[in-house]
């Protein structure tokens, strides 16, 4: 049976629900980029993060299955105790994002809305880059949040699906991921654009990269912190924000673990605990 999810206005505080953590959920380890910057915001908080590592990259899946694949960390997350959710994953926050809210009874934010807010402001000309996965890019779902933000706004989109699986290989700064960013950002430099939206969690992690081919004239946009300040807005707003002690940090992942817990550490800069929990499906 479905579960309904209900409006963020209508979830009243209750009990010790404000201690409940926060659920962050990405396909692998680029989520640890907007788990990150919850945690510098909001340090009294609890945090559960998910890493469908099992599935990744979602970029490629059909959004049959990636709204398969999500929902059901979803339902999983919920099972946990969460008080909110947020999808770290572009890709899942494209196309799967309804799937998402009728699997849990919390809040759900994706981090599509915060990226765009965040290009719409920098951009000076108006001509904004979009990178993302394949899913991504093919939804239209940042061309149609940028139109509605700055309406005549010139967007460029281009999928890199390379991308994914060098960061999870460990390769941020990696002569062949050079190689790859300039062939995918071609048509971002032709577009003149001076805004480029990461549009993957996983693409921070290559942002010396992207940066250098770029070029120092292009802004490039990170949901990870707009995401942060808005999941707080909603905890505010709802009266669920912990303010009060040193948050607890949990990490769950579909499928290999240690190789999470070395790339975690690498990116995070700490010792992670990881369990694994595997679905069937």
């Amino acid at each position: 049976m479905t579960r309904r999810h209900a409006p963020p206005t209508t979830c009243p505080p209750a009990g010790g629900a404000s201690r409940k953590p926060i659920g962050v959920f990405d396909s692998g380890i680029g989520g640890l980029t907007v788990f990150d910057a919850i945690a510098r915001r909001m340090p009294a908080e609890d945090l559960v993060y998910f890493g469908d590592t099992a599935h990744v990259p979602y970029g490629t899946k059909s959004p049959d299955a990636v709204g398969r694949y999500s929902s059901e960390v979803a339902r999983h997350l919920d099972g946990v105790g969460i008080k909110a959710l947020v999808v770290a994953c572009n890709t899942a926050s494209a196309v799967a994002l309804p799937k998402v809210r009728r699997s849990t009874h919390v809040p759900v934010i994706g981090v599509i809305l915060p990226g765009a807010r965040a290009a719409a402001a920098a951009s000076g000309s108006g001509s904004i880059g979009i990178i993302g996965t394949e899913a991504t890019i093919s939804s239209g779902a940042y061309t149609r949040a940028v139109g509605g933000l700055r309406p005549g706004a010139r967007v460029t989109g281009a999928a890199c699906p390379l991308f994914v699986p060098l960061v999870e290989e460990g390769w941020w700064d990696h002569p062949v991921t050079e190689t790859v960013a300039r062939h995918y950002l071609g048509p971002m430099k032709r577009a003149g654009v001076d805004s480029l939206i990461l549009g993957c969690t996983h693409y921070p992690l290559l942002r010396g990269v992207v940066g250098r081919v770029m070029g120092k004239g292009v802004t490039l946009i990170d949901s990870a912190a707009a995401t942060a300040v808005e999941i707080r807005a909603l905890l505010r707003r709802i009266g669920l924000e912990r303010t009060d002690g040193k948050g607890r940090h949990r990490f769950i992942v579909s499928d290999g673990p240690e190789r999470f817990r070395r790339l975690a550490r690498r990116l995070i800069g700490r010792d992670v605990e990881v369990r694994c929990h595997r679905f069937d499906l």
